[in-house]
């Protein structure tokens, strides 16, 4: 009967809801890209394109490199040479890889050049260091992401390899979407959807889930909430792998810069998440895998400028900013 009782819990997940317009001053989405440091996957979706332009596939391509060292000590992270050279230099961001935030030691070194150690109970009282207890509850490989294109030969006396993003292009066709205005975060009636069903539909899409609901299809009976409209192409992109909120904020204005010009498409999204054990989610905020690990924000970008804004966080983690 327990067992039975831990399944049918639900994970509990925070989900914050804004709407706002690119030109008004008060606007937030610099600073919510800028404090949300460690992101492992961007995607986004245009209705009503069936292929990129050259600028925006060109942006896509060059996200950038990020490095994997192995064997790394963590006194090199806080050396006069390592803090002249990365962190008074431009951004650089690090996070130990294959490791679980819940039940192993992890570091995150921040763009700001803050280090934080997320340590078990006998390495804290080892260090002899003084912290606060988390509220959830060695070497490693560390992950680097940096504009510098010094870090090859920075670590070269330790194994160092360089990787590049994966991107994944795709064309969707008779791709059936939610109806949404602008202005009406709740929906209306029989006119547009609320801004959860377009996130939850937004999910399923980046899934590659069949939305047709089948009667016969025993995987998913998920369909696409209405109002809704099927459009003839959309075009699909996404990239994975250690992506600065630098590289995040040029492509979230270079699709804010795609209705310069008459399009069909009445919106378009971009959707990014974070790597699920990173210590924080945005700034400082301490982040637990528990049940999910999930941190991540989506954009809804309208043809007048205004935009949503989602963020969703699991339910231990302190509420997105």
């Amino acid at each position: 009967m327990a067992t039975l009782r831990r399944l049918r819990e639900v994970p509990r997940h925070l989900l914050v809801c804004e709407k706002s317009n690119f030109g008004n001053h008060k606007s937030r989405h610099r600073h919510i890209i800028q404090t949300h440091y460690y992101n492992y996957r961007v995607s986004f979706l245009i209705p009503e394109c069936g292929i990129l332009s050259e600028e925006l596939k060109n942006l896509v391509m060059q996200t950038g490199p990020y490095y994997f060292v192995k064997s790394l000590p963590l006194h090199e992270l806080i050396t006069h040479e390592f803090i002249s050279t990365f962190i008074k230099k431009g951004s650089c961001c690090a996070l130990t890889y294959n490791t679980n935030i819940d039940e192993d030691n992890t570091v995150a070194l921040l763009p700001n050049g803050t280090l934080l150690l997320s340590l078990d109970k006998d390495t804290y009282e080892e260090t002899g260091l003084q912290g606060r207890p988390s509220q959830f509850s060695g070497r490693k490989i560390m992950k680097f992401r940096s504009e510098e294109s010094t870090m090859m030969s920075y670590f070269s006396k330790y194994q160092i390899q360089e990787h590049q993003p994966k991107v994944a292009l795709s064309t969707l066709r008779d791709l059936q979407c939610p109806v949404l205005q602008s202005s009406e975060l709740e929906g209306t009636p029989d006119v547009s959807c609320r801004a959860l069903e377009l996130f939850d539909w937004l999910g399923a899409v980046f899934s590659n889930v069949d939305l047709n609901n089948e009667p016969n299809n025993f995987i998913s009976t998920y369909c696409c909430p209405q109002p809704s409209t099927v459009v003839a192409k959309a075009y699909s992109c996404t990239i994975t792998g250690f992506i600065l909120p630098e590289k995040i904020c040029l492509l979230l204005e270079h699709l804010c810069h795609y209705y310069d010009e008459p399009k069909l498409a009445p919106w378009v999204t971009l959707s990014v998440q974070g790597f699920a054990d990173s210590p924080v989610s945005w700034g400082k905020n301490e982040h637990g895998f528990r049940k999910g690990g999930e941190h991540l924000y989506n954009f809804v970008i309208f043809n007048n400028q205004d935009y949503w804004l989602q963020m969703a966080v699991g339910a231990n983690d302190h509420c997105p900013p």
